[in-house]
């Protein structure tokens, strides 16, 4: 990859984020997606709600950021969209922010494809205060509200939004780097709903909930917990059935 996408960081910015939180690796695939599509920065508009994934737009990205309220990132994003059909509009936000609290908004802009990509950076919690359960913490997951592990079954997003509608699903961890941004890139240039989900782990959070005594703990467990799309067969798909499978799901 370049360094082509450091243009378009806000200059003088302290990046907000943990040390070894994926959401630095993010916000870099982000950019570098923007910037190998040679994007004009000035007719681009980036969403986010609150949590920890709402900080990768703003303050980091030196262009026009909507930072609005918590689980309301898409309905902002479907409004500036409607008022302004030029924009090239990017949510990019937290699952909690996106699967919780703004779910129902999820569902219906899928539903009804309006032309938005949503970026949902999943560290499986809610990060920012302070580590609670959310629709994407793995089974049997500690959190600060699960303390004897998690039992309920988490939403697979990427299928979540191709039942509503969405043209385009994809999921990878942010260690994977070049496929994450092929994906950015193919979100952005197809028209209508599109959906990008990047496993990004929590060390500080989720981590040490969950005995992870490093950021390299942290990392190979997100890596463990998921399985290539290419490498599941009918024969084999039930022996991954509690896996996130990354790849692509459905395109325009």
């Amino acid at each position: 990859m370049s360094d082509g996408w450091r243009r378009l960081l806000r200059p003088g910015v302290t990046l907000p984020f943990c040390p070894g939180c994926g959401h630095r690796l993010l916000l870099r695939h982000l950019l570098t997606a923007i910037d190998e599509l040679d994007l004009d920065i000035d007719r681009l508009l980036f969403v986010s709600g609150i949590g920890c994934g709402g900080w990768i737009p703003s303050p980091c990205i030196n262009g026009d950021t909507l930072h609005c309220l918590h689980g309301r990132a898409v309905p902002f994003a479907v409004g500036a969209k409607l008022a302004n059909p030029a924009l090239t509009t990017l949510v990019v936000s937290g699952d909690g922010d996106l699967a919780d609290i703004g779910g129902n908004h999820l569902i219906h802009a899928a539903r009804r494809n309006h032309d938005i990509t949503v970026i949902c950076a999943n560290n499986m919690n809610y990060g920012m205060t302070g580590g609670q359960v959310c629709s994407t913490t793995p089974l049997g997951a500690t959190t600060h509200t699960t303390p004897m592990g998690n039992t309920n079954r988490p939403f697979d997003l990427c299928g979540l939004v191709l039942a509503a509608g969405a043209n385009y699903a994809a999921r990878y961890l942010v260690t994977q780097g070049p496929l994450l941004v092929a994906a950015i890139e193919k979100a952005i240039s197809i028209r209508g709903f599109t959906f990008v989900e990047a496993v990004s782990p929590c060390p500080t959070q989720f981590g040490r909930q969950n005995r992870m005594d490093s950021v390299k703990e942290a990392y190979s467990f997100v890596e463990a917990m998921t399985v290539p799309r290419e490498s599941i067969s009918s024969e084999t798909e039930e022996c991954w059935s509690d896996r996130l499978v990354t790849g692509e799901f459905s395109h325009a």
